[in-house]
């Protein structure tokens, strides 16, 4: 009987693998915690451009994958933080099956650990509306306040020539329900600069769907990393 649990099992995990282009292997995502199934934020961080990178925090890590592509791409140390346990759990699994776990520590943390880093990633909520689930925690962000607060927050957790990455969907711009603008006008109130962007089509089928009543948005939407780094004084 136990034998034929452990195989029934494992037969559930490959059946929810994720595959990732940009890691050229599958995620394994568990109950409750959201699957990166959107693959352009994920291709951002692969492409981005990256100078060697000592530490590294990814902030809401969800299954780990973000993590995951930065260890794959060099860096030396990444702390991954989520407030979830179970996503807790997930991203441990997930840099266990990849060997990594001298290189990935993953704390349950609300948004950031302490002490700066050179790089840090987030991939927030990108729907400023309220969550009804506590996966749905991962696409809904009630009045952007999370994202506020990540940008409030990041000057005192970068090192001095420190970038953040932030990849964000423009759907809820296009859909009129957050301010355009919003990223840049708040980086600037915290005394951070936008160094650059990079940007993403949207490929996921609901961008597709012509019957899909968001259409005339969803196949306008485009997934932005926003470089983000401090102000320089003068």
């Amino acid at each position: 009987m136990h034998r034929v649990r452990v195989k029934i099992e494992g037969l559930r995990d490959e059946a929810t693998a994720v595959e990732v282009a940009a890691l050229g292997a599958r995620i394994h995502p568990h109950f409750g915690v959201f699957a990166p199934i959107r693959n352009e934020y994920l291709d951002l961080v692969a492409q981005a451009p990256l100078s060697r990178v000592a530490r590294a925090f990814d902030l809401g890590t969800g299954t780990g994958v973000l993590s995951l592509i930065l260890a794959r791409r060099g860096v030396e140390e990444i702390v991954a933080t989520d407030i979830d346990p179970r996503a807790i759990a997930c991203a441990r699994e997930n840099v266990g099956r990849f060997g990594l776990e001298g290189r990935v520590r993953v704390e349950e943390r609300d948004l950031f650990p302490e002490g700066r880093a050179d790089l840090v990633v987030f991939n927030p909520p990108w729907i400023p509306a309220q969550p009804r689930t506590s996966v749905e925690h991962a696409i809904y962000d009630p009045d952007s306040q999370l994202l506020r607060r990540f940008l409030a927050e990041l000057p005192e957790h970068l090192t001095p020539q420190g970038e953040a990455w932030l990849t964000l969907s423009n759907l809820a711009d296009l859909l009129d329900l957050r301010p355009r603008g919003l990223v840049v006008q708040a980086a600037g109130a915290a005394n951070l600069t936008v160094r650059g962007q990079l940007s993403a089509p949207a490929r996921h089928p609901r961008s597709q769907d012509r019957e899909d009543p968001l259409f005339a948005a969803r196949s306008r939407e485009v997934t932005v990393l926003y470089r983000l780094g401090a102000r320089e004084s003068g």
